[in-house]
């Protein structure tokens, strides 16, 4: 089994000067680029994409969503997802590195939006038919500059334009309730730091106790956050987070059980065979053989 392929904005057609940008119907992209979308795989940019007809599954991160007209995924760097998509299927996407956005704007981010400023918000937001009308009309826009001869000034209109589809999806996002992290108040942001922490740290640091001090705080402080905001200890934070990137490399990489166990911080394979199973009701080989055979029966 390969190992999962991670896409560069470089791997996509280039646009004149490089401006870290790509935008396309879904059809055309799919059709340039159907061998490295349709299996599971990562990028190494922001994603997003509005379907405007057909039908199919889209898998991000062991969470399978239903594609529908009207739906919108969001992807951050390094997520791992795949498509399994009706022949009828069309749409617009677009993605982008986070330097295009961030260098255009002093007084924002890109993780500022709600759809990314956690991994734990939802990745889809379902439109009804005029509000899809509406974000397709804001994709052609972006579709229109990008694909346009007058080159100038076309990464400052695309990142203005980006800014307004951002903005938008954001008020639509929030007005469906996707969040489970808001971005308000100091709570919030205490969150998004642990978040970030946890990603940065996760294979070497496992207990509470080493984020409460990287956050300034004690670990009964630490706990009431994460509980009265998500209903989940620390250690649950930590934990899930662990579990996603070993079934990461079960399924889409070449180590051994033990060499996983091992690169994700656990010298006993027996000690990290219970954890998992404990969490997902599987070892880690049948967890393994689940998801292929799974894959197996939809292509």
């Amino acid at each position: 089994m390969k190992s999962i392929n991670v896409l560069d904005l470089t791997e996509f057609e280039s646009h004149g000067d490089p401006i870290a940008f790509h935008c396309n119907t879904f059809t055309r992209h799919l059709q340039a680029h159907h061998g490295a979308i349709t299996v599971p795989h990562k990028h190494n940019f922001f994603l997003i994409v509005l379907f405007t007809s057909g039908s199919g599954l889209h898998e991000i991160d062991f969470e399978k969503y239903r594609v529908t007209p009207g739906s919108v995924f969001f992807l951050s760097p390094g997520q791992t997802h795949y498509w399994e998509l009706s022949d009828d299927i069309e749409g617009l996407i677009f993605f982008h590195s986070q330097e295009f956005f961030d260098l255009s704007f002093t007084d924002r981010s890109v993780y500022d939006f709600p759809f990314f400023y956690s991994q734990l918000n939802s990745a889809v937001l379902q439109l009804d038919t005029p509000d899809t009308h509406k974000m397709a009309a804001r994709f052609n826009e972006l579709l229109t500059e990008y694909s346009g001869k007058n080159t100038f000034m076309t990464a400052q209109k695309l990142s203005s334009l980006l800014s307004l589809t951002y903005i938008e999806l954001s008020r639509l996002y929030l007005a469906q309730g996707q969040m489970e992290v808001s971005k308000t108040g100091v709570h919030s942001e205490h969150l998004r730091k642990l978040e970030k922490l946890i990603e940065e740290n996760f294979r070497t640091e496992k207990s509470p106790g080493a984020y409460a001090n990287m956050l300034h705080m004690t670990v009964r402080h630490l706990n009431r956050l994460t509980q009265g905001s998500l209903n989940k200890s620390p250690t649950q934070l930590i934990t899930e987070r662990i579990l996603l990137e070993a079934k990461r490399m079960l399924v889409h990489g070449t180590s051994s059980l033990s060499q996983i166990s091992y690169d994700l911080g656990y010298e006993d394979y027996a000690y990290f065979s219970r954890l998992f199973k404990k969490w997902t009701k599987l070892t880690p080989s049948a967890f393994a053989q689940q998801y292929q055979s799974g894959r197996s029966r939809i292509q």
